[in-house]
């Protein structure tokens, strides 16, 4: 009698010990399926992100040369609450891009945006540019002193710059100062530039017109 108690009892731990395998087992697959979803969610996303800037920035290219030919500001699409109104090019990086006015929130999504309480494109004083650190201004990072920066205006005057340094700030102590005599220009974008989230630091691209 005591032995078969002892093989039930027996069989009733292996059981359990069995089950719980298989309920480890059961969680570890759950939670290996939330995190490839959620993954495929953020690949998708930033894979639509880019896409949506790169597509812009065609659009915008055709609008800056209608721009350019007219001397008229020109929307890229007709419901967009914002115009090209200047074009960087980075020569040692081979890059460009069309700058938008920062007339709404969206601009970002769309190109780098000219922040409306600075100098304009080209003017004296500061000009302040952002854009996001994953699509249209991830590059910056490669930026060296020295480096020419290239405005070209709604006017046809290209304004040539040369970088002379860069910076991480608090997005509320950038030192940034919009006055000033001389055309000069701050890129700017968040940073970390690896970072998920978007956090109070930024990172700054400084640089002074040639003359």
């Amino acid at each position: 009698m005591l032995s078969v108690l002892g093989a039930r009892a027996t069989d009733l731990l292996l059981r359990g010990g069995e089950e719980a395998r298989a309920s480890r087992r059961l969680a570890v697959i759950a939670a290996a399926i939330v995190l490839i979803v959620v993954g495929a969610a953020f690949t998708t996303d930033a894979l639509y992100i880019r896409a949506k800037a790169a597509l812009a920035q065609v659009l915008l290219e055709r609008a800056w040369a209608t721009t350019l030919a007219t001397g008229q500001p020109t929307k890229a699409w007709s419901w967009a609450d914002t115009w090209p109104v200047a074009r960087l090019t980075f020569p040692s990086l081979d890059r460009s891009a069309i700058v938008l006015e920062e007339a709404g929130g969206e601009a970002l999504a769309f190109g780098p945006a000219h922040v409306a309480a600075s100098a304009g494109p080209g003017a004296s004083g500061t000009t302040v540019i952002a854009a996001h650190r994953d699509t249209h201004f991830a590059f910056i990072k490669d930026l060296k002193p020295g480096d020419e920066i290239d405005v070209a205006t709604p006017e046809g005057r290209t304004v040539r710059y040369r970088m002379t340094g860069s910076a991480i700030v608090h997005a509320q102590a950038s030192g940034i100062s919009a006055g000033g005599k001389t055309p000069r220009l701050a890129l700017v974008t968040c940073y970390p530039f690896d970072g998920l989230t978007r956090g109070p630091m930024r990172y700054v691209v400084f640089a002074d017109a040639l003359p």
